[in-house]
This record gives structure tokens, sequence and C-alpha cells, in this order.
């Protein structure tokens, strides 16, 4: 449970407040993205950068937790994220479409830190959501 805490803070106060200097409290700073977006650098910076090209793509981002489970170090969290494209992301200006988007993300946490992550979305549902695929 102690893990799912980590976790779940971190969707809380980092991802839904934005509150990106929060992750020095929980977040390894050698943490490793296994599923890393592209240009996405390896560390906490690199997780903190990412996150900010997010906010500013959907600053109304907000992540909902469907279904969690934890075992040992890892947690895995199915989950749900709208937002409303009002800025550039990845190379897209604003759209102002809203959109939902799945996925699953694999976390572990080791000795209360944030470590290591590999997340799968449906990043093809998210562009066509853009009108950038048909």
């Amino acid at each position: 449970m102690e893990n799912i805490k980590v976790i779940n803070y971190f969707i809380e106060e980092i991802v839904n407040n934005k509150n990106l200097d929060a992750a020095n409290e929980i977040v390894s700073e050698d943490f490793i993205e296994h599923v890393p977006f592209p240009g996405q650098k390896q560390g906490r910076e690199g997780l903190k950068s990412v996150l900010n090209s997010m906010f500013t793509g959907f600053p109304d981002m907000h992540w909902t937790v469907d279904e969690q489970i934890s075992e040992g170090e890892k947690v895995v969290t199915r989950f749900t994220w709208t937002g409303t494209h009002q800025g550039d992301f990845m190379g897209i200006p604003a759209t102002n479409k809203s959109v939902e988007v799945w996925g699953v993300v694999i976390d572990v946490v080791k000795n209360g830190w944030f470590s290591e992550s590999r997340i799968i979305m449906d990043t093809v549902g998210l562009l066509t959501q853009l009108g950038v695929m048909s």
C-alpha cells in the first residue's frame, strides 16, 4: 500500500496539480523511463521536462486512476487522462480539441522513491482526436 501512496501522490500532486517541484520529494534523481517520449532524457529532470511539455500542450490535463494493482516494488495503474489541446505538443500546434486518452503504466517504487516507469498510452487515439491522424 505504501508504494500505491507514492504513485497516487505523483498523480495527484505532480500531474493533476502541476506541481513539478514536488517531484524532488518522491522521484529518484536517476529515474528510468523504459518507454520514453521522443526526445525524453532519463532522470528526474527528464521526467519533469516531458511533464512540462504535456502541461504546455494540455494545461487542463487531469488523470483519473481507473484500476491499480501493487505487488512488491511494482505498481500497475490503468488510467484515463483528459485535457484540451491549448498549446504546442510534440510539434503539433494547439487545436483547442478535447481529448480522452487511456493507458497503463508499470511503475517501480524502491525505498519510497519513484524509480522506474513503463507507460503504454493510446497515442494513436490521441493523434486521431487531435485531427493529426485519420
